[in-house]
Parts: C-alpha cells; sequence; structure tokens
C-alpha cells in the first residue's frame, strides 16, 4: 500500500466528523459489553462461580423484555412513552431473571460449593443448554424465528432511535447515544450500591474474606444468593438493551454471541474486578469500533475481522498481565 495513500487514510479517519462517530460507536459499544459483563463480574467475584449460563440470562432477559415492550407498546407511540415503558420492560427482565437466577444458586449451585469449580462449571454449562432449548421450544412454538431477531420487538424502538442525529455539525445514531446512556446510569447504579450501601459492604466484605465476613455476623450465604440474583438481573437488563439493538436482536443465538464478549472483558480487565470490567469494555469497544471503521472503510469488509482484534486483545493482555490489568492473586476463593 503506497505511503501516501496511507497517510491519507489516516487524514481522513482523524477528521472531525469521523473521529466522532468512532468514538460515539465505541463508547456505545463499551456501554453494552460492560452491561452484559459486569453480572459475570459480581458473580465470579465474590462466589468464585464461573457461570457459563451468562449468555442464556441475556436470552431470557431479551425476550421477557421484548414480550413486554409489543404487550404495552400499542399503550403510546411517543418517544417520551416508549422510553417510559422500556423501563418498566427493563425492571420486568430484571426481576424475571434474577429470580431465575437466585432459584438456580439455592437449588442447584449451593449445594457444590465445597466441591472443585470443575463441578460448577459443568453444571452452569449443562443449565445453558437446558435454558437454550426451553427458550427455543416456546419461541418455536408460537412461530417465532429462533435464529433471528425478533422483528415485533425490535419494531417498538421508537423512531428517533432509528435515525442520525446532527449536533455541532457531527452526525450521531440515536441508538448509540441511547447505549451510552443506558450503560452509564446502570454501572453508575451498581457502583453506588458497592459502595455506598451497607449490602454492598457485605459483598465487598464477602469477596475479600468470606470466612472472616461470616465470623462478624455477615449471612454469607444469603449474599451469595443476593448477588447471583443481582447478576443475572443485569444481565437481564443487558438483554432488554440487546432487544432494541439492531446489531443484536431478541433471538436464541444472542445468547452464545453475548458470552463470548463478556469472557473477554471480564479476562482483559481482571476477574471479579467491576473496575477492570468497566476499564476494559471501554478498551474492548473503542477497539472494535476503530478497527470497524478500518475494515470498512480502507482495508477489506469482513463482519468478523473486528471480532479478531478483540481475541488479539485479549491474547496480548494475557501475555504481558496473565491476571488482567486489574487483576489480584486471590479473587473469589480461587
Amino acid at each position: 500500500m503506497p505511503v501516501a495513500s496511507v497517510v491519507g487514510d489516516f487524514v481522513e479517519f482523524l477528521s472531525p466528523s469521523n473521529l466522532a462517530g468512532v468514538l460515539v460507536d465505541g463508547l456505545a459499544k463499551a456501554a453494552v459489553f460492560a452491561l452484559i459483563a459486569v453480572g459475570l463480574t459480581l458473580i465470579f467475584g465474590l462466589m468464585g462461580v464461573l457461570n457459563f449460563a451468562h449468555g442464556s440470562f441475556t436470552i431470557v432477559g431479551a425476550y421477557v423484555a421484548g414480550l413486554a415492550m409489543v404487550l404495552v407498546a400499542s399503550s403510546g407511540d411517543g418517544i417520551v412513552t416508549r422510553i417510559a415503558l422500556f423501563f418498566v420492560a427493563v425492571v420486568v427482565a430484571f426481576a424475571a431473571v434474577a429470580a431465575l437466577g437466585g432459584a438456580i444458586e439455592t437449588k442447584l449451585i449451593r449445594p457444590l460449593y465445597d466441591r472443585p469449580p470443575l463441578y460448577q462449571i459443568l453444571l452452569t454449562f449443562g443449565l445453558t443448554l437446558v435454558i437454550d432449548e426451553v427458550v427455543r421450544m416456546v419461541v418455536d412454538f408460537y412461530g417465532l424465528q429462533p435464529r433471528s431477531a425478533w422483528q415485533e420487538a425490535l419494531g417498538t424502538r421508537p423512531d428517533w432511535f432509528r435515525e442520525n442525529h446532527e449536533f455541532l455539525g457531527l452526525t450521531f445514531e440515536g441508538m448509540d447515544l441511547f447505549e451510552i446512556f443506558l450503560g452509564v446510569v446502570v454501572i453508575g447504579a451498581v457502583w453506588l450500591f458497592l459502595t455506598r450501601t451497607r449490602y454492598g459492604l457485605f459483598i465487598r466484605a464477602g469477596s475479600e474474606d468470606a470466612e472472616m465476613a461470616e465470623a462478624l455476623g455477615v449471612d454469607v450465604r444469603r449474599v451469595f444468593t443476593v448477588v447471583f440474583g443481582i447478576g443475572a438481573g443485569l444481565t437481564g437488563v443487558a438483554g432488554a438493551l440487546l432487544m432494541w439493538d439492531p446489531g443484536w436482536g431478541a433471538s436464541v443465538t444472542v445468547g452464545a454471541e453475548a458470552l463470548l464478549p463478556a469472557f473477554v472483558v471480564v479476562i482483559v480487565g481482571g476477574l471479579g474486578t467491576f473496575k477492570g470490567t468497566v476499564v476494559a469494555a471501554l478498551v474492548v469497544g473503542l477497539a472494535d469500533a476503530t478497527m470497524t471503521w478500518w475494515f470498512q472503510n480502507v482495508l477489506v469488509t469482513m463482519s468478523w475481522l473486528p471480532e479478531v482484534v478483540v481475541f488479539a486483545i485479549l491474547v496480548g493482555v494475557l501475555i504481558v498481565k496473565p491476571r488482567g490489568l486489574y487483576g489480584v492473586q486471590e479473587v473469589g476463593g480461587h
């Protein structure tokens, strides 16, 4: 490739319009990745459980939120009404998936705490197969396509989110701005919960030293159930957002698609570290958006190439810092 051409491409990439577009796209992707991964981080950070059913919880959240939106979307067509109904659907998805997660922790995972981690990995992987197939059977029964996005649920998204909007001469997609907003709100709420509430103190104490926390009167088993429920519920919130994102959508296949970036983010950031998850989501999201622009506008158009770059980041971080950016020697008892 001629040097002049490469310089020209860099100049075009650094133009305000392209740079702002890549930045907003990267922040939107980072928000989605953080929402998907934060529940996985909470569960592993306290309990040491590597939850392979995480992606399946995302499926449940996407379909529950989609069903809620389809049932009530006719109540109003205005953007304010639709957004208000969406947040109602988010609450419904959070409650449903949190209840499912709490039941799973109590009945299935709790008996395995004294056994090697392999038992928990096999159990959660088996749960993934069961939940995915149950959802597939329900979706097939109602005549929906399990492998492509549920168009009726996607159609409840306001028109403002489908359009591009100009601000200070720059163009932004409405859905990207909403994803950034929701990501900041949810991540901020989780941070406040962990650092400003009494129960958040119990969670942080349990992640540092569960035996000492229990000796001081903390009901660690109850904390485990609450954390697993909250972690699963946050995955349901992520599923609700994916239900409105045309790049994802509510489908049975979205679980596997969501699980991979979630694991990449938590490993790059450091297993079980909330701060590491947020920072890694920013790194991965911005890298993905940057390489997407280069592959689409300069190099070759192949949708899977930016994902290869994301996994290259994972490999590079593991070589330089095997514990991740903010990983510690022992997290979650492992």
